[in-house]
């Protein structure tokens, strides 16, 4: 905190006045020196997002960039050595020798400390660069390393001298001064082509060396701060008194609401100004939340995300005339000004108010909700938005009477959407304050029920402020009392919401995660010529039967979900349902995914959350017990001397010992055997009443044994057929060892449909059970690509599907 006195007779800062004025006290925190801009942070952060573009973009169209590399390396050997030598000293030469030169200016200049940032970021992208072509060079993928050095040795996948010249002029702020960055651009540009013209770099390791260095400048800027030039409280007194008052004394308020600053400023005769300080620096603050709420929400208007400091102060102004000449009371608007470059200021008449956020509940009496409903209902007739009706933007004065304030997000000639917004936002404020009952009463005493019923479809949480939403996260019974109370008064009002997001968060999940489960697919398919002449190779009849049963699988796994689920579901919708599911194993472990889709699916029937949990539990814990019981008999079968002895193996008995001996030791522990009694209690709380109420039915006991029961044999048959279809067999007996310890381990693995784990652990087995490592690998590639990679196309589509239904 610091405390001044401003005198006219004093040496003044640009801005103030000069003469016999008397002192003026400002008191205010001490300004720092230095402040992160998040214009630099947003920079940074948009010039990764264009670095990752073009590297998947050159991945993917590598071979017109190579072709086009190639063309022009061709041409340029038509160019005569001594002009491509000449040019390429040139353009190496200016582009050390302007930022040399600016340095100097710099440091004449006394800004030496700008120099010293640019020298840090130069020398850290200098690292970076070096280390990330090292590390491209030795480990990075092929292609990537192909791209970005064109195959040739001694080219430098990241051209660590461009990228050091780039991170210095960007830390330096060079594009301020548009000679200089015209200067130094032209150099680069030179400087690049001769580089690509002398095959020393391709044209996508001068793009990533130049992304590279910006994105280090603007790190190092937003990292070490920038110079603050946000006028002192000196200079917005200064700016007053321009204005033809006379402040004695100024004193900045905490306000931890706004963006923007605010002074109280006493004139001579006792009054009070309030004064809104609009920084240039600020005005991309929350840039990122109001672009998503733009993508977000289709009641957005179509203003610009990032405003000018300009048109941020005619937009307040603008404003504030437009409520005050509505009748409403706000307070006026005296005065506009510029403070140089950097900063604007609006000076309002001050009112002595209290926030609504600071009254007590039990003072919110009938009487002060109507005149707030009175205030908003002036704005209404007028046609204008206020956009952020909440307890700090409504204020009380010392007679009682409502004051609005906070005008700056509001919107003139708002349309019928905007005013319902606001209708829906202080009706879900105030019945947070007051209750469901009571704000709905005041309100319908001064608006009427046909404004309430307006409002009632956007009585959403997406339609209202950040503040609000929060608060209702601890009150969410409030939105479904508040449409009871409106529809008690106005029965024929629309209950049903209005759609108000362009799209669902769900719905982005879907986009990502298709682009991610093509590129998957094309991947594993394309990594290597020989996965594709193996599958090639296969047997066709064999491929046909795997394939059969790999499809057939998911007739079984839908009749093993109807089974334990005493409703009656629809064959083919539950059948699509396990598509999905192998649609959301590309982003979900494959023990979570087939959980969560038939638990949605379920609870989208009208099934409440409860039963439907242990309706997939049940299937879980039936199929489990089935997966078990089927392991120890194959594995019998296999460690039989012969079919008819069934003589068990060694291993066999090896592990039924093992397994006792863990049974006994968790028994013999009280905390380990409390924990599994209370696991067990939980099962059987949820699990077995379910099951109980499925085994009185016959039919639902066929269908779902039978379901489990067949969904493990189409995947062994599924996994024989694949092993046959490559000139090989194993006993069945063995496949299905095989398969199912596999299967067990992909279910506990926790990459995405057990990728990795699964195709290890089937090729381990299948070559420790006979096979040869060739083989092997062939057939789990082929089971692999019929069970997991085919299934996702129909699988997008069906869950595109259901979403539609509403059915997930």
């Amino acid at each position: 905190m610091r405390i001044i006195k401003e005198r006219g007779d004093t040496a003044p800062a640009a801005g103030t006045p000069s003469g016999g004025d008397p002192a003026v006290l400002v008191v205010e925190p001490l300004l720092p020196q230095r402040i992160r801009r998040p214009s630099d942070a947003l920079r940074f952060l948009a010039t990764l997002f264009v670095l990752a573009a073009v590297i998947l973009l050159a991945l993917v169209a590598k071979k017109t960039l190579n072709g086009l590399e190639a063309d022009v390396t061709e041409g340029t050997r038509r160019v005569p050595f001594l002009l491509s030598g000449l040019v390429g000293v040139l353009g190496g030469g200016a582009m050390l020798a302007i930022p040399a030169a600016y340095a100097i200016e710099r440091v004449i200049h006394r800004d030496g400390l700008r120099v010293a940032e640019g020298l840090f970021a130069a020398i850290s992208a200098m690292v970076l660069s070096f280390v990330l072509g090292e590390w491209i060079i030795a480990a990075g993928a092929e292609d990537l390393r192909l791209l970005l050095t064109g195959g040739r040795s001694g080219v430098e996948p990241l051209n660590t001298l461009l990228t050091s010249i780039i991170a210095y002029a960007t830390a330096v702020r060079i594009s301020n001064r548009p000679t200089w960055r015209t200067a130094l651009w032209t150099a680069v540009a030179v400087n690049a082509v001769a580089l690509f013209a002398g095959l020393a770099a391709t044209v996508l390791g001068i793009v990533v060396s130049v992304l590279v260095g910006l994105a280090v400048g603007y790190a190092t800027l937003y990292g070490v701060g920038s110079p603050n030039t946000r006028p002192p409280g000196s200079a917005i007194v200064a700016s007053v008194r321009k204005m033809g008052y006379q402040p004695v004394k100024a004193r900045r308020l905490d306000d931890d609401q706004q963006s923007s600053r605010r002074y109280a400023i006493g004139l001579r005769d006792g009054t009070r100004l309030d004064v809104t300080v609009l920084d240039r620096d600020r005005q991309v603050a929350g840039l990122l939340y109001r672009l998503w709420r733009r993508m977000l929400l289709s009641s957005e208007t179509r203003r610009k995300a990032i405003r000018s400091l300009r048109a941020e102060l005619e937009r307040e102004a603008l404003m504030a005339y437009a409520v005050h000449a509505s009748g409403a009371s706000t307070p006026h608007l005296v005065g506009t000004s510029e403070i140089g470059s950097d900063a604007a200021l609006l000076v309002y008449e001050h009112l002595p108010t209290r926030a609504l956020e600071d009254i007590p509940d039990e003072e919110l009496d009938d009487d002060l909700l109507a005149r707030i409903w009175e205030q908003v209902l002036l704005l209404q007739v007028q046609r204008l938005a206020h956009r952020r009706l909440n307890g700090h933007s409504i204020h009380v004065g010392e007679d009682g009477q409502v004051v609005l304030t906070d005008v700056r997000s509001g919107e003139i000639a708002a349309g019928d959407l905007l005013l319902s917004l606001d209708v829906a936002q202080l009706l879900t404020y105030l019945g947070l304050r007051v209750g469901a009952e009571r704000a709905v009463r005041a309100a319908a005493s001064v608006a009427g029920p046909h404004m309430l019923a307006t409002a009632l479809p956007l009585l959403q949480r997406i339609a209202l402020t950040r503040e609000t939403r929060a608060a209702l996260s601890r009150n969410k019974e409030l939105l479904p009392a508040l449409r009871e109370h409106i529809a008690e008064l106005e029965p024929r009002a629309e209950a049903e919401t209005v759609r108000l997001e362009r799209f669902r968060p769900r719905t982005l999940v879907t986009i990502i995660a298709s682009a991610f489960a093509a590129y998957l697919l094309i991947t594993y398919l394309t990594t290597s010529q020989s996965n594709l002449s193996m599958i090639t190779s296969a047997d066709l009849g064999w491929t046909g039967v795997a394939f059969a049963a790999a499809m057939l699988s998911y007739v079984a796994a839908a009749l093993m979900l109807m089974g334990f689920v005493p409703e009656k579901l629809p064959l083919g919708r539950t059948v699509l349902v396990q598509f999905a599911g192998s649609f959301v194993k590309l982003v979900a472990p494959a023990a979570v995914s087939g959980v969560a889709i038939n638990t949605r699916y379920l609870q989208k029937r009208g099934i409440p959350p409860g039963q439907a949990v242990a309706s997939v539990g049940a299937s879980q814990f039936v199929g489990l017990a089935f997966h078990i019981a089927l392991l120890l008999l194959f594995a019998y079968i296999t460690g039989s001397a012969t079919a008819a002895s069934f003589t068990p193996s060694r291993t066999l008995v090896f592990v039924l010992l093992a397994v006792a001996v863990l049974l006994l030791f968790l028994m013999g522990v009280p905390r380990l055997r409390r924990m599994v009694t209370s696991r067990v209690r939980s099962l059987f709380s949820g699990v077995v009443p379910r099951l109980l109420d499925v085994l009185q039915s016959p039919r639902k006991i066929a269908e779902g044994f039978t379901g489990t029961l067949l969904l493990t044999i189409f995947f062994v048959v599924c996994l024989d057929a694949c092993v046959r279809a490559f000139g090989e067999s194993l006993s069945f007996a063995a496949v299905a060892v095989v398969f199912l310890a596999g299967n067990a381990i992909g279910s506990a693995a926790p990459t995405p449909g057990g990728l990795g784990a699964v195709e290890l652990s089937l090729a381990t087995g299948l070559t420790l059970a006979g096979l040869t490592p060739g083989t092997a690998a062939s057939a789990v590639l082929l089971y692999r690509v019929l069970t997991f990679w085919f299934p996702v196309l129909p699988g997008w589509a069906s869950f595109a599907y259901l979403q539609r239904n509403e059915a997930l």
